[in-house]
């Protein structure tokens, strides 16, 4: 008996001491940088950008958009949401396109992105589906609303889509999304555009079940951008703003959660996700979301390439007619 009470202190020790390496030196690699993401968009023409617009979240924060009005009285409207380390700048090609279309369309600085918040990081899962909700409230986008994502972006739309506030969006449009590091839709570090903390996130997550948030600042993934892009783009996400921009941990369960109107484009020549895989993914789900898969089409492609910015339109058209105006 003895020997087991000195016992239980020492695994409690070994515990501790793993504990603290992971998250003193778990942390993510940095990846070389990946000119298909980020190299597209040295081409965009940026002279027509919206300056960036403000509302006040329900901590007081003032975060970032971007709005582009169409021509005369307004449609119906889109919010987008960026990738992984972007901004609303990289929305400018398709948020313009829809606006030329009679949409409202806005294009998000995600909180932790661009003008909004710290770079990187937030203060809590959840705060991001809160400054969504917060952004409805303030701007009150004309109806029928569409949330668009990318990326990260899309995955978050999921996650948007799948909660008890998806009804804030009339439909939804997921552009290639992030649907789970184990979803088969997956490749190995999205194709080299990420790499992953997984020591540290194990940890941190173990830590944040039992409200230990004292590292949550600490870097758990970091982009595959180069120098000149880091001084613009996000880097690296904290544990909180990592869990947060993606579909909840139960992604299959999120697949079936979602109810509103939803359709998927991606390109067939992404490089970050399988985009083959996606059809079979929601069928298994019991879900029958119309999946579109674009010829000659990159991951961000899908918001840059003409075919692929007019499909998109389409798209979103084609949502906000109903169910009965077929997708080309």
């Amino acid at each position: 008996m003895r020997k087991f009470l000195i016992t239980l202190p020492l695994v409690a020790l070994l515990l501790l001491a793993g504990l603290a390496a992971a998250i003193a030196f778990g942390g993510p690699g940095e990846p070389p940088p990946m000119a298909s993401i980020t190299d597209p968009f040295k081409d965009v023409d940026y002279s027509g950008l919206p300056a960036t617009r403000q509302f006040a979240a329900r901590d007081g924060t003032r975060l970032a958009y971007r709005a582009y009005a169409p021509f005369g009285l307004p449609r119906g409207s889109v919010v987008l949401v960026h990738g992984s380390s972007a901004s609303s700048a990289s929305m400018h090609v398709l948020a313009r396109a829809l606006a030329d279309s009679g949409l409202a369309a806005y294009a998000l600085d995600i909180r932790g992105h661009g003008e909004s918040g710290t770079k990187g990081r937030i203060d809590y899962v959840g705060q991001l589906d809160d400054d969504l909700q917060d952004f409805m409230r303030s701007v009150q986008p004309a109806r029928p609303a569409t949330l668009a994502g990318l990326s990260a972006g899309g995955g978050f739309a999921l996650r948007v889509a799948a909660g008890e506030r998806q009804t804030l969006f009339d439909q939804y449009l997921l552009l290639a999304p992030f649907i789970s590091q184990d979803a088969p839709t997956y490749r190995a570090d999205s194709g080299g555009w990420v790499r992953v903390g997984i020591p540290r996130i194990v940890a941190l997550s173990l830590l944040d079940a039992v409200g230990v948030q004292a590292f949550g600042a600490l870097p758990v993934s970091r982009f595959a951008l180069n120098e000149q892009a880091k001084a613009t783009l996000t880097p690296s996400y904290s544990y909180a703003l990592a869990s947060n921009f993606r579909p909840r941990a139960d992604w299959r369960g999120s697949i079936r959660s979602a109810h509103q109107p939803m359709r998927l484009l991606a390109g067939e020549q992404d490089e970050a996700f399988h985009a083959e895989r996606y059809v079979g993914l929601f069928q298994a789900e019991g879900k029958d979301v119309p999946v579109t898969l674009l010829p000659g089409v990159s991951h961000v492609g899908l918001t840059l390439q003409p075919q692929a910015v007019q499909a998109v339109v389409a798209a979103v058209q084609s949502l906000q007619a109903g169910p009965s105006i077929a997708l080309r």
